[in-house]
C-alpha cells in the first residue's frame, strides 16, 4: 500500500504509513494502526512477507547503485515512515559522501524523518514536503540540495499505486526521469494484482481508506521504464531481484514487483 495518506496528522484513525511501519516491525505506530494492520493480515497473511521483500529489494538496489554504479545522490519520493535500513543509511555504508533527499507530502512522515534520520558527516540528508503530482516543483526544489547535473537515483518505492489513473502515474514517472541527467537511475516497486486474495484484501482496504491503492499487473508496470535500460534481471518479484542472504527465508515469489533502470 502507498504510504502517502494526507495533509494532517490524525492519530485517531489508522494511517497507512504507520501500518506499513508496523508490518516491518517498527515502533512508530499506534494501537489503531496495529488493529488495522492485523485485520488486513487476517485477510491476506502474505502482506508481512511482501513488505519485508520490498524493503530488502530497496536495500539491494541502493547497495548496487552506491557500489557498482557509483551513484552518490538519491531522490526518494514517497518516503514513508523511517524504518530499519533507510535509503541514506544503506548508501552511506557503501559511500559515506552520499546525499539523499527524502520527499513526502505527509507532514507526519516529514516530522518523523527530521527527528529520526541523520546523516554521516561526509554526506547529507535533507527532507522536502511536496506532492509527487507536482514533479517539476519537486525537481526545482531538489536542485537546492542535489546537483542535478550529476546522476541521481530516483526512488519511487510503493508510491505510484497511489495514483489511480495509470496514464497519469506513467506520466509522472516520465516527467521526473526527464528532469534528471543521463546516467541517472529509476528504482521502483509497486504491489501487483498477481494474487486474487491480495486483490480482495486491497479492495476491502480501499473501501474504507481515504487514499486507495491500485494494484496493477507486472505488464502494466513495464511502461514505467520506457526509454530506460533495465538492469538485470529486469522487472521481477522483489524477492527475485538479485537475492542475497537478506532474502533467505522469503518465498521465491511475492506480489511486490520492482526493477532498477538506467537513463542512457
Amino acid at each position: 500500500m502507498d504510504k502517502n495518506t494526507g495533509d494532517a496528522i490524525d492519530t485517531t484513525v489508522p494511517h497507512s504509513a504507520r501500518i506499513w511501519n508496523y508490518w516491518l516491525g517498527g515502533r512508530d505506530n499506534y494501537a489503531v494502526d496495529r488493529v488495522a494492520g492485523d485485520a488486513f493480515r487476517a485477510r491476506f497473511p502474505g502482506i508481512t512477507v511482501g513488505a519485508r521483500a520490498a524493503r530488502y529489494f530497496l536495500a539491494r538496489a541502493v547497495r548496487h547503485l552506491a557500489g557498482e554504479a557509483g551513484i552518490r545522490q538519491f531522490l526518494d519520493i514517497g518516503t514513508g515512515l523511517p524504518s530499519v535500513d533507510n535509503t541514506h543509511e544503506i548508501a552511506q555504508r557503501v559511500a559515506p559522501d552520499s546525499r539523499t533527499l527524502y520527499v513526502d507530502k505527509d507532514p507526519l512522515v516529514i516530522a518523523h524523518a527530521r527527528a529520526l534520520l541523520t546523516s554521516a558527516p561526509e554526506g547529507a540528508t535533507q527532507y522536502l514536503q511536496a506532492d509527487i503530482r507536482e514533479p517539476e516543483t519537486i525537481l526545482e526544489r531538489a536542485a537546492e540540495h542535489l546537483d542535478l547535473d550529476r546522476p541521481v537515483a530516483l526512488m519511487l518505492m510503493g508510491i505510484l499505486g497511489h495514483i489511480e489513473d495509470l496514464d497519469e502515474a506513467r506520466d509522472l514517472a516520465r516527467r521526473l526521469v526527464a528532469g534528471l541527467p543521463a546516467g541517472s537511475y529509476l528504482v521502483h516497486y509497486d504491489s501487483t494484482s498477481t494474487s486474487e486474495d491480495y486483490v480482495a484484501a486491497i479492495e476491502g482496504y480501499n473501501a474504507q481508506a481515504p487514499v486507495p491503492y491500485i494494484l496493477r499487473s507486472p505488464e502494466e508496470l513495464l511502461p514505467f521504464y520506457d526509454g530506460l535500460e533495465l538492469v538485470e534481471p529486469g522487472l521481477s518479484s522483489c524477492s527475485r531481484w538479485r537475492p542475497d542472504t537478506l532474502a533467505l527465508g522469503l518465498p521465491e515469489e511475492v506480489h511486490q514487483y520492482g526493477a532498477v533502470a538506467r537513463k542512457p
